[in-house]
């Protein structure tokens, strides 16, 4: 993903490491994106290495120097490649871990399961929030182009979905705890 990210924005325009990584920290598309910040650095140098770009400046301050990148024409066709490729992988990854702890909810006492639920709802709605400005952060630059709207749109309606399914399931346990606590007559033995 940080080469696809780095190469992108190469595509804009020649830009250093910081510039990447200021760009991704403020537009909040480090959170989206899954790059680590760090990772910008190591993905420039790697991607020196393969030719795909090559600095085009050394800009000096004080006493510091700051490498500017510019994409090659390999780089180019890499990108292309790499771009046909993310856009005909899947879109859609479950959360399978967590899908697979609700398989087994009825082990974990309902009031456990119902923190940890309120604890991932949390963090979803914080989540949520936070792309909301990234979107706001982006369109401070410029206007979003329709597809990048789009996108953000669909983000946002992953977290509702998610966040209207966890209230259900929070819901759910409640009324599963309410079932049990009903006293039930005692079946009685046929003999």
């Amino acid at each position: 993903m940080a080469r696809l990210m780095v190469l992108g924005l190469l595509m804009m325009k020649p830009m250093s490491g910081y510039e990447m990584q200021t760009y991704m920290q403020i537009s909040e598309t480090d959170k989206w994106a899954g790059i680590l910040p760090g990772s910008i650095y190591h993905a420039l140098k790697k991607m020196e290495k393969e030719q795909l770009v090559q600095i085009e400046a050394v800009e000096h301050t004080g006493h510091r120097a700051k490498a500017i990148y510019s994409i090659t024409e390999q780089g180019r066709e890499e990108m292309m490649n790499m771009l046909r490729q993310s856009l005909a992988q899947s879109s859609i990854e479950l959360p399978t871990t967590f899908y697979t702890a609700v398989s087994f909810l009825h082990m974990l006492p309902t009031e456990m399961a119902v923190k940890a639920i309120d604890e991932q709802i949390t963090l979803l709605q914080t989540g949520l929030a936070s792309m909301k400005l990234g979107q706001q952060a982006k369109e401070s630059y410029a206007p979003l182009p329709a597809y990048i709207a789009l996108s953000f749109e669909n983000m946002f309606e992953q977290y509702e979905i998610q966040l209207n399914y966890l209230h259900k399931l929070k819901d759910c346990l409640s009324d599963m705890q309410a079932q049990s606590a009903i006293e039930f007559p005692p079946v009685k033995d046929e003999q």
